[in-house]
């Protein structure tokens, strides 16, 4: 390990050889043991660092003041200045800020300490210091410090920021003081619109986040806070006593009525047949839309049949947002009201309809409604696009087209090859990487490849660094830069590390290479020590319990959790455990991979989700559009095209996205019952 960070160093101060693939670490290195960290001052930095990073995970200020000296002269001193200065901002000087950032200037930690650095300034409403540091941000990559600018433009320059401070205001999730303050200072000056105040205080509502509901209300109307909390709390109480007939004046009446039906139909879709004929006569248009709206996303995400029935009632689908205009598209979609779904998709804004899939699912409906021609030249143009998307694939099919293996990229120019191996941060990532501060060194490198200058690099220092990702074994920035190219290098963008094994195992499995394949690189772009937020481990990303459970029905005698981290094992937990669900599935691969990232149970829910038990039987790309979880649909998304190019690769064969998808329908009941004895509805 010592000889390769040696050499990474080297590289950093631009006298050394790139190593070639096989001399990169497969694992992180562990932290020097003291012996050797007494004999050799190297190895005594690289556990500082080490221990500099978990003493700044837990806040621990005083052990990053005492290790700081220890990391002198390290190629990540700039880590650990950072951490330690990080650690005490809020009690920092101006003058020690200023001396960071020159001291290590150009510096991805420059920037990172900036960004800090702003936004404890934008709390202390210090605007003057806000302006100066503000100018010489490179990252433009935080919306929070975004809003605080917006801010200061209008209270300095009186310029018109409304719409842009609606739009991070809006898509902010959580309570967030940056926006919101933004926005009080508009509506202060009368040029926050109302609709854009009650949208927030909506969302907020139906997120179950009152305080944020309550502070979005009193930007215009702070007398009205405790109304808000009432209504949150119980809606049905609060519309049925006098609260809301003494509300004046009427426009306030209305919106909070409207927020009271919108948390009802939120618990329950069905509330709105319940408590619309009463309610939705005092209400406006638009408000009568929001309730209908909420009702139908809710159900949507249900996969109830009465969404489209929900989302059919409102009358204006443009002045709704984003996300549940998409779900009252996904509604009419699952049930197959193509008519309803080309007016959705019509009225989408043009940011919103020209995405990959409501393109593609435009032209979907345009052929359902007999205009094959108009459908055909949608179709075009999203198989043209650049990068082998799931929805470019879709298209390419619908043209009679299928997936054939790209043909090699063109080499990397050796001038470029020689500026990604002599690029100061690429390297400083690169050695974080081989230390095990992987967190740090993909931050690093994503900021060198895609923040530190505007647009980020040119595409052909692109490929040459994607390349270098590649010979290092850092697969998954391999692949993410790749990705970002105007053209396909298959050896960069579909690696196949491991080959030997995963074929092996992918066999003794009775899984296709490929699929497995695609699976694990949406699972951990082939970082084998990956760990995910929810405990998840190794190169398939499997959970402990998962790991346990098909341990024992492989019959693995003395099994250990702490094994999912070996190569052999993982690959042989994880691709028995995926043809279990295979065959719980009765051999769908959607199904089996959503059951893979979100657990059977819901899987079960999703294909028959109605109260007997039944549901509509939709072709594979419709129930994969309507998974409720975002990242369970990407997911699905992603495995099964990943898997056609893994395919056409391997086997140098045309492949079909749209075979693999196939038809997803309730199962009947032999078929439950074989699939229920073949793999326990109990796996985990």
């Amino acid at each position: 390990m010592r000889k390769i960070l040696t050499l990474l160093i080297a590289a950093l101060g631009c006298c050394a050889q790139a190593q070639p693939l096989a001399a990169a670490p497969a694992t992180p290195p562990p932290a020097a043991p003291a012996a050797e960290a007494d004999s050799d001052p190297a190895a005594l930095a690289d556990a500082a660092l080490l221990q500099m990073s978990e003493a700044a995970r837990k806040g621990d200020q005083a052990r990053l003041s005492a290790l700081l000296p220890l990391a002198r002269g390290h190629a990540l001193e700039p880590w650990a200045a950072y951490w330690e200065l990080k650690a005490r901002l809020p009690t920092a000087s101006a003058e020690e800020v200023d001396a960071f950032l020159a001291r290590w200037s150009g510096t991805y930690q420059q920037d990172r300490l900036r960004a800090d650095w702003l936004r404890l300034l934008g709390q202390r409403r210090d605007w003057a210091r806000f302006a100066a540091y503000e100018k010489d941000w490179r990252m433009r990559d935080e919306p929070q410090i975004h809003c605080y600018s917006l801010a200061l433009a209008h209270m300095n320059e009186k310029q018109n920021v409304s719409a842009e401070v609606a739009r991070l205001w809006l898509a902010q999730k959580p309570d967030d003081d940056a926006c919101l303050f933004a926005a009080s200072r508009l509506a202060e000056s009368g040029l926050l619109p109302a609709e854009v105040v009650w949208r927030k205080a909506g969302a907020a509502v139906l997120a179950g986040q009152v305080k944020l509901a309550r502070a979005a209300v009193s930007l215009l109307h702070p007398e009205a806070a405790d109304q808000v909390q009432a209504l949150h709390d119980k809606p049905a109480r609060w519309l049925a006593g006098k609260a809301p007939a003494g509300i004046k004046p009427p426009e306030l009446r209305r919106a909070l009525i409207t927020l009271a039906l919108m948390k009802l139909v939120w618990a329950d879709p069905a509330a709105a047949r319940q408590y619309m004929p009463q309610w939705g006569r005092q209400l406006e248009a638009a408000e009568r839309d929001r309730v209908w709206a909420a009702a139908g996303r809710k159900a949507a995400l249900r996969l109830l049949p009465e969404a489209a029935a929900y989302y059919a009632q409102v009358s204006q689908p443009a002045a709704l947002d984003d996300e549940t205009r998409a779900w009252m598209a996904r509604a009419f979609l699952r049930a197959g009201r193509w008519g309803q779904v080309l007016r959705t998709i019509d009225a989408m804004p043009a940011a919103q309809a020209v995405s990959p899939v409501w393109t593609y699912w435009r032209a979907r409906a345009l052929q359902a409604q007999g205009r094959s021609e108009q459908a055909r030249a949608i179709y075009q143009s999203v198989a043209r696009a650049s990068g082998g998307s799931y929805y470019q694939k879709l298209a390419a099919e619908a043209l009679g087209q299928r997936l054939t293996a790209s043909p090699a990229a063109p080499p990397v120019a050796p001038a470029e090859s020689e500026a990604a191996r002599k690029h100061p941060g690429l390297n400083r990532a690169l050695i974080a990487i081989a230390l095990g501060l992987r967190n740090e060194g993909v931050r690093e490198w994503n900021y060198s490849v895609n923040l530190h200058t505007p647009g980020g690099m040119d595409e052909g220092l692109r490929h040459a660094v994607a390349e270098r990702a590649c010979q290092y074994q850092v697969w998954d920035r391999c692949i993410s830069d790749s990705e970002r190219l105007s053209f396909a290098d298959p050896r960069l963008r579909f690696p196949t590390p491991h080959r030997q094994q995963v074929q092996a195992h992918a066999q003794a499995a009775g899984l296709e290479t490929a699929y497995v394949y695609g699976l694990i690189r949406q699972e951990s772009r082939f970082v084998t020590n990956a760990r995910s937020r929810v405990g998840a481990s190794g190169l398939m990303q499997i959970m402990p319990a998962t790991a346990r459970w098909t341990a024992r029905r492989l019959g693995l005698q003395g099994f250990q959790p702490d094994q999912i981290n070996e190569l052999e094992t993982n690959l042989l937990i994880g691709t028995h455990y995926l043809k279990l669900a295979l065959e719980r599935f009765g051999g769908a691969l959607p199904l089996a991979a959503a059951a893979y990232n979100a657990g059977p149970a819901r899987v079960r829910q999703w294909r028959a989700p109605e109260a007997d038990g039944r549901g509509p039987e939709l072709e594979g790309a419709i129930w994969i559009e309507n998974i409720p979880f975002d990242e369970t649909r990407i997911y699905v998304q992603n495995v099964l095209s990943n898997t056609v190019d893994y395919a056409a690769g391997l086997t140098g064969q045309p492949q079909s996205l749209a075979a693999r998808l196939g038809r997803v329908a309730p199962p009947s009941a032999e078929e439950d019952a074989a699939a229920n004895a073949a793999a326990p509805a109990s796996m985990p």
